[in-house]
Formats: C-alpha cells, sequence, structure tokens
C-alpha cells in the first residue's frame, strides 16, 4: 500500500493535464492506468485521426498539384503506410506524456483500478492486487469507449463491423465502406476513407450531418462530399442489416425513398459511451446521471466527498479540451486555491474533415429558440485573397451577433484551417468582446482570418470585400 495526496483513475487528457497541475502545485500525485498515458485522445482518437486526416489532406492536394505548376504524375495512396505513420505519432505523443510524469514527479501505477472506501484505489495488474490511498481526494478520469448499434443488428465484431479502434489499425483501405453516425468521427473517417479510394456512404439519421453544427456549415460540408463522391444519406434511417463474413448489406431508407447497399465494411460511430461499469461506482454510493456520466457541480465533486470526477464520465460536451479544463480545475480545488468556473457555453467544437469545421456558442437555430433578436455576418473564403492563394476557397466565416448590443452570441467557420481560427472568437466570447472591438483590432493581408474581420463588419452592415 502506498499513499498519495491525489489519486487520478485515468491517464487521458483529464486525468494526465490534471495530475501535472496537482504536481505543479505541490501535491503527491499518481495516476491508475493500464494502457499507455494519453487515453484514447493520444492512443485511438484525436492524435492518430488527426494524422490520417493530415494524409488524406495532402492526398487530395497532391492532385490538384498540376494547377499550381507542380507535375507529380499519377498520385499513388498506401493506407497501410499512412496508418503505421499515425500509430507511430501517438506512440511519440504517449511517451511524451510519460516524459512530463517523470519531469514532475508524478507515479504511474499501470493496472486496471477500483474505487474503495475512504478515498482508495485498488489496483490489479498481472493477477496481483495492491490498495493505494489519498489524503486529499480521488479523481475518476476514466473517459470513454466506442460501441456498436446493436439494436440496429449492427453489434461490432471488428471485421466487418467496426468502431474507428480498427478504422485506425486497418492494413488497407476498403472498397467500399458505409460510415454510420455522420457527427464528427463520421465525417472524419468519411474524408479519410475517400481520399485513400474507398467508395464512401456516410448515413445519419438526424436531418443533417455534423447535427450539432450551424446548419449553413451542415450544408456546406454535405456539398463539399458530394461533390468528391461521397454518398451522403441524412435523415436516413437502417431498415436491416444483414452481417457476413466478408461483407455487409444494409437496408437504408431515406426520404422515403428505400435502397439496399452492399459493403466491404460498416463503420460505426454514432457515439460514445463513459467508462463507469466495474470501477466500484454503485458500491461507494456516487450519484449518476439520467444519462449515465457521474453527477458533478462546479468545483467536480462527486455526491461522495472527497471523490471527483472530470473528462468524458462526467458528461458532454465529450472533448479533450473540455477535460483538460477539469483537470485544471480539480486541481486548483484540491489544493485549496481560487479558481475559474468552466463556462460549458464557450467550449469550442472542432471537427477535421476537410473543409475543417469549427464553432462556438449557439447555433443560429438556438438563438431563434431563445427568442433573441439577432443579426448574421458572413464572409465566403471564396472572397478571401489568402483563400484564392492556396486554392482553398470552400467555405466561409459566420458570426452570429446580438442585434442591440453586439455581443458574440455563436461563431462558426467552415474551411481551410477553421479549427485554428476559431479560438480568436474563442477569446473574444470568454472576454465578451463585441463585434465592433473585434473588427477594431488589425487583421493582417493577406490572411484567412481577415475573413472574421468582414463576418463581424457584415454583421454591422458594414462589409468590405464582398
Amino acid at each position: 500500500m502506498s499513499s498519495f495526496d491525489v489519486i487520478f483513475l485515468g491517464g487521458g487528457p483529464a486525468g494526465y493535464v490534471g495530475a501535472i497541475r496537482c504536481a505543479q502545485l505541490g501535491l503527491n500525485t499518481a495516476v491508475v492506468e493500464k494502457e499507455g498515458l494519453g487515453g484514447t485522445c493520444v492512443l485511438w482518437g484525436c492524435i492518430p485521426a488527426k494524422a490520417l486526416l493530415e494524409a488524406a489532406n495532402l492526398a487530395n492536394r497532391v492532385k490538384h498539384a498540376a494547377e499550381f505548376g507542380v507535375n507529380v504524375g499519377e498520385v499513388k495512396t498506401d493506407y497501410g503506410v499512412a496508418m503505421k505513420r499515425s500509430r507511430d505519432v501517438s506512440s511519440k505523443n504517449s511517451k511524451g506524456v510519460e516524459f512530463l510524469f517523470k519531469k514532475n514527479k508524478i507515479t504511474w501505477i499501470k493496472g486496471t483500478g477500483v474505487l474503495g472506501a475512504g478515498k482508495s484505489v485498488k489496483v490489479t495488474a498481472d493477477g496481483k492486487t495492491e490498495t493505494h490511498t489519498a489524503t486529499k481526494g480521488v479523481v475518476i478520469s476514466t473517459g470513454s469507449r466506442v460501441k456498436g448499434l446493436p439494436q440496429a443488428g449492427l453489434e461490432l465484431n471488428k471485421t466487418t463491423v467496426i468502431s474507428s479502434d480498427e478504422a485506425l489499425v486497418l492494413e488497407k483501405a476498403p472498397k467500399t465502406i458505409a460510415i454510420v453516425g455522420a457527427g464528427a468521427v463520421g465525417c472524419e473517417f468519411a474524408d479519410v476513407f475517400n481520399a485513400f479510394g474507398s467508395k464512401v456512404y456516410l448515413i445519419e439519421a438526424m436531418a443533417a450531418i455534423l447535427p450539432l453544427e450551424d446548419a449553413d456549415s451542415s450544408s456546406e460540408v454535405a456539398r463539399s462530399f458530394k461533390k468528391r463522391g461521397i454518398d451522403v444519406m441524412a435523415g436516413a434511417k437502417l431498415t436491416s442489416a444483414k452481417v457476413g463474413k466478408s461483407s455487409v448489406k444494409l437496408g437504408v431508407e431515406e426520404k422515403g425513398a428505400k435502397q439496399e447497399i452492399e459493403v466491404d465494411v460498416v463503420l460505426v460511430a454514432t457515439g460514445r459511451q463513459a467508462v463507469t461499469d466495474g470501477i466500484g461506482l454503485k458500491e461507494l454510493g456516487v450519484a449518476m446521471t439520467d444519462r449515465g456520466f457521474i453527477k458533478i457541480n462546479e468545483r467536480m465533486e462527486t455526491s461522495v466527498k472527497g471523490v471527483y470526477a472530470i473528462g468524458d464520465v462526467a458528461g458532454p460536451p465529450m472533448l479533450a479540451h473540455k477535460g483538460e479544463r477539469e483537470g485544471m480545475i480539480v486541481a486548483e480545488v484540491i489544493a485549496g486555491h481560487k479558481f475559474h468556473p468552466l463556462n460549458y457555453g464557450n467550449v469550442p467544437n472542432a471537427t477535421y474533415c476537410h473543409p475543417e469545421v469549427a464553432s462556438i456558442g449557439l447555433t443560429e437555430a438556438q438563438v431563434k429558440e431563445k427568442k433573441i433578436d439577432y443579426k448574421v455576418g458572413k464572409f465566403p473564403f471564396s472572397a478571401n485573397g489568402r483563400a484564392r492563394t492556396s486554392g482553398e476557397t470552400e467555405g466561409f466565416v459566420k458570426i452570429i451577433r446580438d442585434a442591440k448590443y453586439g455581443e458574440i452570441l455563436g461563431a462558426h467557420i467552415v474551411g481551410a484551417h477553421a479549427t485554428e481560427m476559431i479560438h480568436e472568437l474563442a477569446v473574444a466570447r470568454e472576454n465578451e468582446f463585441t463585434v465592433e472591438e473585434i473588427e477594431l483590432a488589425i487583421h493582417a493581408h493577406p490572411t484567412l482570418s481577415e475573413a472574421i474581420a468582414e463576418a463581424t463588419l457584415d454583421a454591422m452592415g458594414r462589409m468590405v470585400h464582398a
């Protein structure tokens, strides 16, 4: 048995960031993690997926190289090579977290952890169990896992019906693939497999792909995908699924029209579920929400004194950067410091398909539901000089402002580097800047960010370049 000030159960973005901050604040900290450090994001999510997306973007860019006076001949892609590179990137990131643990003198306890009474954690590894205690607090940061779609006959079998986990280690791209679920994960893999030569069917039950995004953003991505040959089916439902050893037949109904498609692989991308089973929550009496997440307050405290929860396991949005900020907050709380509460309405969304999609705040539909008097400013990248020079003119910047005070209610970007550009608007919203104050900041020319300034001008009825 060992005693620490704080023990984190899970070493993903929420857990490892929280642990580092605890160590910086002088707390003796341990992290229980059975797999490599970095969690799903580093090993099976954000990082390897984005490495594949970079490969996909490069493939698509090279196909148009001749337009720039660069002749490269026939473009051949190899998913296996791209996959191995992505695994190498993940490994290096995980090793980077290990280095940070050593630098900050954090103890990594390898194994599977279960919560016990009195802020204790039982850790099992190689058939042996040890109990460790925390004097100040135990933090649950177990994250989330992929899930199948058994109600539709699509239980994961890891061969013909796969999740994003299996997609990340395929040796080659399938000739045909149906992706069920067109949220961020589904759209990103549709982009990747299309670039590597697969015939892609993208199936979404909601009325539009990327259903959490603004309707204009969803429409723009759907248009771009269709242009590239991706078969986008929104407002569609699965009527049947026949899973074979080498293929899957799906019955799909879209807007009253029925069809059957046969594909080599089905990728289920309909969401993730929190890892809450088998870690002692019920036995300890930890309260849960009606959606199966751990219930917390703004201090990340659960219903059990001395036990905290952060990251995916503590509820949506299930995003790495949200978990990281919760990790920072829980460290401050446990150390007895003042903390700045997390504004869950100001967490940016980022989807890394091409064109990229990023947003913060409310969609136009949500603003209408709240009956707020608003104005919209919108500027297309087709009118932006920097976008024209790079040949990346798809998309736009859209800013929704309060009609009376100029408050930025929501911001939506579709286009190249949208996920980088959104942070200007994240800073603006966090500091309650108005559209007038954003426009007063001089934006360098020529840059994609000029589109933000132009969108703010449009929201005020003063757009210059379109």
